[in-house]
């Protein structure tokens, strides 16, 4: 029960954009609530609980000690995640990963992204994948945007719900990029779900491939009838009581779902989107997926095709994405530090494949997963696309060593000891007139802080002289 008083103090001091959060999270109040992580999300959450909940008892733990505002505990170090279950809610950043699963503490767990969903889940087009979800999001934000100004951006993308919360009206719409973390303990899913794709990853975290599945899955898992779930075809049946409306999507030659991309044709509901060469900036053949998945969601909100085609031609792309940092000694090099699986670094060699890929740099943290899809694809590619495998720790020398008990060409391997000799070495190795491509199919953790600063250093290394 609220108290009225302090309800209607809230609704002239609070802007009216915050009353649906306010709402979910007034339960909160006198309660003893813990932040677990401390990052951009714990940040905004914290910022929100003082402004929603006052009268809360917040603690932040964090496996780093952290500067917190007056009245604040601190719980920090090896140890910050003892004792969960003394606290009434635990709202848990995105990728901590819970040392005590019982169902005494995760009947207590929470996240930003329920909070946000349980306010103004109706609002919100939500879109998850393991590869292409930013750039579709990205896109889909775009082009919505261009016809409906009041349309917001947020989510995995780098941008904290909470930040946003007070530009939303009864009529924003919100792009919401979701990932696997952000769902894993979400009971709630967006009016309309974005299901792309799903591929081994994630494993030093969820330990199986069904358990990272799982947690993507609750993108539609509560969703109602009157919701839509955008799902590949491969994963239509995957949540099989799911209530919302299905339309299936698939990229192939004989593509039979309710939206296919058929060479460079999006098809759907009868009608044929014909994307010409030039028409973007966005390179390589699974982009033209992410271009199709864009579309079909616009069409659902009146966006008519010239005004997709316009916006889609001044799209930027998303940096760390197939981005074209520049030619160097005749050398030109591509930054995919996104990349990390198997699936992506193949797709970025294709998408490259007509320029000549004279190098690609794999390798970084180790996570387990299996790599003989990307093995495989080496072993059958043209000799000299790619010429030369330049391999990092950890995961890269696994690569290397594969390679090698299947007969590779041990003279196309190169072994480094990090990004930086492995951008020198491509320097000398790399055929003029060629490319050089960053697609480690590896996650950056353990050398860098995360995929932005490994491209973010690669093209540094790459401008060195």
């Amino acid at each position: 029960m609220l108290n009225t008083n302090r309800d209607q103090s809230v609704k002239t001091e609070i802007a009216e954009n915050l009353l649906p959060l306010y709402h979910v999270m007034q339960p909160m109040e006198g309660k003893n609530v813990l932040i677990l992580g401390y990052g951009r999300e714990g940040q905004a959450t914290l910022h929100m609980l003082q402004k929603l909940v006052p009268g809360a008892k917040l603690t932040v733990a964090d496996i780093r000690e952290q500067q917190l505002p007056e009245g604040v505990h601190g719980v920090f170090g090896d140890g910050y995640q003892d004792g969960l279950t003394a606290y009434d809610v635990v709202i848990k950043s995105p990728g901590i990963v819970l040392a005590d699963k019982s169902v005494a503490v995760l009947e207590r767990v929470t996240s930003q992204t329920e909070l946000f969903l349980r306010a103004y889940r109706k609002q919100v087009i939500g879109i998850t994948g393991t590869k292409g979800k930013s750039t579709t999001t990205a896109l889909t934000w775009h082009i919505l945007k261009s016809v409906r100004p009041d349309t917001l951006l947020m989510g995995n993308i780098g941008i904290p719900a909470f930040l946003q919360a007070e530009a939303i009206g009864p009529d924003t719409l919100i792009v919401y990029e979701l990932s696997c973390h952000q769902l894993e303990y979400t009971h709630v899913s967006p009016h309309v779900a974005v299901l792309l794709n799903l591929f081994e990853e994630h494993l030093d975290h969820y330990g199986t491939k069904e358990a990272y599945f799982n947690a993507k899955r609750n993108i539609c898992r509560f969703q109602n009838e009157d919701d839509l779930y955008f799902c590949n075809l491969l994963q239509k049946d995957d949540v099989p009581d799911a209530k919302a409306k299905r339309i299936t999507m698939q990229q192939a030659p004989d593509a039979k779902a309710d939206l296919s991309v058929v060479g460079r044709e999006v098809r759907i509901d009868g009608h044929v989107l014909p994307l010409p060469e030039g028409c973007t900036r966005l390179a390589g053949e699974h982009n033209l997926y992410n271009i199709g998945v864009a579309y079909g969601i616009c069409r659902q909100f009146g966006v008519t095709d010239d005004q997709f085609m316009a916006a889609l031609a001044d799209f930027e792309p998303l940096p760390h994405r197939l981005q074209r940092v520049g030619t160097f000694e005749g050398v030109t090099y591509y930054d995919d530090s996104i990349s990390t699986a198997c699936e992506t670094a193949i797709g970025a060699m294709k998408a490259l494949a007509s320029e000549g890929v004279g190098s690609i740099l794999l390798g970084g943290m180790d996570r387990g997963i299996d790599y003989s899809s990307l093995v495989d694809f080496l072993m059958q590619a043209p000799a000299d696309n790619p010429s030369y495998l330049i391999l990092m720790p950890d995961s890269g020398m696994r690569v290397g060593e594969m390679l090698k008990e299947r007969g590779f060409d041990q003279n196309r391997l190169i072994f480094t000891d990090g990004l930086k000799q492995a951008v020198q070495k491509a320097k000398q190795v790399t055929p003029k007139g060629k490319v050089c491509l960053l697609s480690p199919a590896a996650a950056s953790y353990g050398f860098f802080k995360n995929f932005e600063e490994r491209g973010e250093f690669f093209q540094k290394y790459v401008m060195e002289k």
